[in-house]
């Protein structure tokens, strides 16, 4: 079985605590920033980062896969991790949300490690999700950009 990793980063122009929270809140915030690829998001424990459990569905070049994962917090504030339950593939996703021009930006990683499917799919898998997934996630970095924003400019308002 063959090993696949991906990455994607930006700086945005947002808060590091803006981010991260869009990021680690599931019910609201995470599913605004996911591209067309992500839908059909299930929350069904948690919601806040450590100890959530989701359930989503992912379509790549019209194959639909469903994906079940746990979320833990090794750095809360700045690393959340999604991690696949039960599943060969094993897909865990990083989120590195670091601080950057005293807080006025952030740099944010999304890296991703998985096993390859057995047979052809796994052959298929090594070659389009190094090409197909930057992109995706190049998306998700915009929308997360746009709701930080949203999120500051609205608390902004409110004070």
């Amino acid at each position: 079985m063959g090993k696949i990793h991906v990455k994607a980063s930006a700086l945005l122009n947002a808060r590091s605590e803006d981010v991260y929270a869009m990021i680690a809140e599931y019910h609201h915030g995470h599913p605004s920033i996911l591209p067309d690829n992500f839908y059909d998001l299930q929350v069904e424990k948690g919601g806040y980062g450590e100890g959530t459990i989701i359930r989503f569905k992912m379509k790549v070049l019209g194959l639909e896969q469903t994906l079940h994962q746990i979320v833990s917090e090794p750095e809360p504030g700045r690393v959340l991790v999604e991690q696949d339950i039960q599943s060969v593939q094993n897909i865990i996703t990083i989120f590195s949300v670091t601080p950057v021009e005293n807080d006025q930006k952030s740099h944010v990683e999304i890296d991703t490690k998985m096993n390859t499917s057995p047979g052809l799919a796994g052959i298929v898998e090594r070659i389009v999700v190094p090409i197909i997934n930057p992109r995706i996630y190049a998306k998700e970095l915009k929308l997360l950009e746009a709701a930080a924003q949203r999120k500051r400019n609205s608390l902004a308002e409110t004070h």
